[in-house]
């Protein structure tokens, strides 16, 4: 096997690899407790809480990825002048690798989605949120910010949850300039009109939001690609990224169309599973890998983040172990881990209610 054709190789291509993300940031809350009555007031569980969190959701969810990859990511978004707001900004400071311009609009609130979870099953989501478009002042400054830092990138993500950061206006223009740029522009759609992403290199809906856009059926393999070939024609789209659960992912091309197998194991969340796929493809396309080797990579990396719980991330560690495991079968693979992917999984499992034992002699 030549570095070429080699996946780890692929993946070493991700340190540093620089990658532009634009779009709408939210704070995703998670709120953990324990159900044991219902509320006599009302057929509804009682939820005794336990444990709160919170991180970056939307957008911010696509960098805190970037950043686990090892891409060198910059981000440009807007955020209400509020705590939240502030708690947004101090998070993405926290992030290795990542640069900022986060865009205070003092006229609407940072977006929230608060999740209540118990016994691993969430029960409630709560959303907090204003999604009309900025004012033109907000807008110019996002805009001009981007097209500034887009020939330093070597890919962009639109990452477009539909709260107003990214105006019609707005997602031209950088396309355009990413075009000017030899940027290849890979979008997380919203709506059921793509051509405001006409241009774009790569966009990635699922099948019902493919269903959506292009008005036709998608539920079978045919009608997946007559649907996406619709839109390609139709929005001036060179790629489509069909994410299709666990019927895995076809890729539409100018000319073919290929199929990736689901690669997951177990699912338990799919919480921000778009956006580890965009910001897998992101950082592969950044670091020169084909685009039909980076989709590999990025099923690999939804096969894990979905069993995962929250808005997780995946670490090039986690998609390195992946694929040793479907290389060599080897089932005690990935035993030894440093030392965050080992207290994430910690968590995770805790967070699952499942007990953790040490044998006689170690400590944690």
């Amino acid at each position: 096997m030549t570095d070429q054709e080699n996946p780890a190789a692929d993946l070493d291509k991700f340190a540093g690899a620089p990658v532009l993300c634009v779009g709408d940031v939210m704070l995703d809350r998670f709120v953990y407790g324990k159900v044991s009555r219902i509320s006599p007031e009302a057929p509804v569980p009682v939820c005794l809480v336990s444990e709160e969190s919170a991180m970056l959701g939307g957008a911010g969810n696509v960098v805190r990825n970037l950043a686990a990859l090892g891409a060198a990511a910059t981000f440009i978004g807007i955020a209400g002048d509020d705590e939240p707001g502030r708690e947004v900004k101090s998070l993405l400071g926290e992030l290795d690798g990542v640069s900022m311009t986060l865009i205070t609009d003092k006229s609407r609130p940072t977006t929230i989605k608060e999740r209540f979870i118990s016994g691993g099953q969430q029960l409630l989501r709560v959303d907090r949120e204003v999604s009309d478009a900025p004012a033109p002042s907000i807008d110019k400054k996002l805009r001009k910010a981007a097209e500034k830092a887009i020939p330093d990138a070597a890919a962009l993500v639109l990452s477009d949850y539909d709260k107003g950061a990214l105006s019609r206006e707005t997602v031209a223009a950088l396309i355009e300039t990413a075009r000017q740029n030899n940027v290849p522009v890979i979008v997380d759609p919203k709506g059921d009109d793509y051509s405001w992403y006409a241009g774009a290199y790569l966009i990635t809906p699922n099948t019902a939001e493919l269903g959506i856009a292009s008005r036709l059926p998608a539920d079978g393999d045919d009608a997946v690609i007559a649907a996406a070939r619709q839109l390609q024609e139709k929005c001036r789209l060179e790629n489509i990224l069909v994410t299709r659960s666990a019927r895995g992912m076809t890729l539409v091309g100018p000319r073919d169309t290929r199929h990736f197998d689901a690669e997951a194991r177990e699912v338990f969340d799919v919480s921000g599973a778009g956006d580890t796929v965009v910001a897998t493809l992101a950082a592969a396309r950044a670091g020169g890998v084909p685009l039909d080797r980076a989709v590999r990579l990025a099923n690999v990396a939804a096969g894990i983040v979905v069993g995962k719980i929250g808005t997780a991330v995946v670490w090039r560690g986690d998609i390195a172990e992946a694929l040793h495991r479907q290389d060599t079968h080897a089932p005690g693979s990935g035993k030894v881990l440093p030392l965050d992917r080992a207290l994430e999984r910690i968590e995770s499992w805790r967070k699952r209610g499942e007990r953790i034992g040490l044998p006689t002699g170690a400590s944690i």
